[in-house]
């Protein structure tokens, strides 16, 4: 018995220790991007990474691709011959399964069950329709948001792994001109049976829903609004009551001013940050392996290490999206021409 408790003490604190030593040797900061020579050339804002190995993009002229090899090698094609679509949202769910959705028109939802090898139609919207973003709650419940038609929000749900969809009913009002942006698809988040959706154009506002759209709140932003490049561009959640978002003016990049909102749940108001990121910022991803915030825009990348009270820029390579792998130890990066990466640290 005492040779067994001295064995089991023995391995709890060599568990310890290295569970201290990996404390310890937590990075100070993100060293940069390994970028991945990709076969195509088109504009990526769709990404989804499964794990380091694994992971999807798509973007214009009707373009997916995915690597299952870190992104050494990659395959890729045209969704289903729509080389004039512009596909800014996919979700991923394997190195098989994944799900892709167009901006614009046709305003249409894609699946692959054989690693895209084909793609089959799932749904196909009105002609007034202009499909934004997408997000999963689980395995199987996903959102597509879309802007405005008829004076409602669009948002679609599925519960089967996005191969059926249907409309929610109660939605909340915008007012004339609030949109939302398919910068880089990330502008609505699914937290539990909770959904967070972020505006811009005329105003730009936090709408929240603790019961899976059945009934939402609104907040007004401290973000750059009333005109139709400005508002929050994306969104992500540290898991621990705050809401982080970016956005501000695409067309001035440089701008600071108006670029970064932080939410407390918990206290339900908005919280100043010390410094905003370094500009103007279509993707933001919370990194809980360090702690860090991850933005990405036009200009750069910035990163917080305090929850987005202050940031500091790390690399000034050009990123759409900016997301994190479902297994959550790597951070991946798309962008124009083709552009995709890891975040090294």
């Amino acid at each position: 018995m005492i040779k067994k408790y001295l064995l089991a003490l023995s391995f709890g604190l060599a568990l310890f220790s290295c569970q201290n030593s990996e404390e310890e040797s937590i990075p100070d900061k993100p060293s940069g991007w390994e970028i991945f020579e990709t076969p195509v050339k088109s504009s990526l804002r769709g990404l989804s990474a499964v794990t380091k190995d694994i992971a999807w993009a798509s973007g214009s002229e009707g373009t997916w691709l995915r690597t299952v090899d870190g992104g050494k090698t990659w395959t890729h094609g045209i969704v289903a011959g729509l080389d004039t679509v512009d596909f800014r949202s996919i979700h991923a769910f394997d190195a098989e399964t994944a799900v892709v959705v167009s901006a614009g028109q046709p305003s249409v939802i894609y699946k692959t069950e054989d690693g895209g090898k084909t793609w089959l139609l799932k749904h196909q919207e009105v002609e007034e329709a202009f499909l934004d973003g997408i997000t999963f709650a689980d395995e199987d419940r996903g959102y597509v948001i879309g802007d405005p038609v008829d004076g409602k929000w669009m948002l679609l749900q599925t519960i089967d792994q996005g191969t059926t969809w249907t409309a929610l009913k109660t939605l909340p009002d915008p007012i004339s001109g609030e949109a939302a942006f398919a910068a880089s698809a990330s502008n609505l988040l699914a937290v539990g049976d909770e959904l967070f959706l972020g505006s811009g154009g005329s105003e730009s506002n936090l709408y929240i829903s603790s019961d899976r759209g059945s009934t939402w709140l609104k907040t007004k932003s401290p973000m750059n609004q009333g005109e139709s490049s400005q508002g929050i561009f994306s969104m992500t959640s540290d898991g621990k009551g705050e809401l982080i978002m970016v956005g501000g003016d695409y067309t001035q990049p440089d701008l600071v001013e108006g670029n970064f909102g932080l939410f407390s749940l918990t206290h339900q108001q908005w919280v100043e940050p010390t410094s905003p990121p370094l500009g103007y910022r279509s993707g933001v991803q919370y990194f809980p392996r360090f702690q860090w915030i991850i933005a990405v825009g036009t200009t750069g990348t910035d990163f917080s290490k305090d929850g987005g009270l202050s940031w500091e820029s790390f690399s000034q390579e050009t990123f759409r999206a900016v997301e994190l792998s479902h297994s959550g130890g790597s951070m991946w990066a798309s962008g124009p021409d083709g552009k995709v990466a890891k975040l090294i640290f």
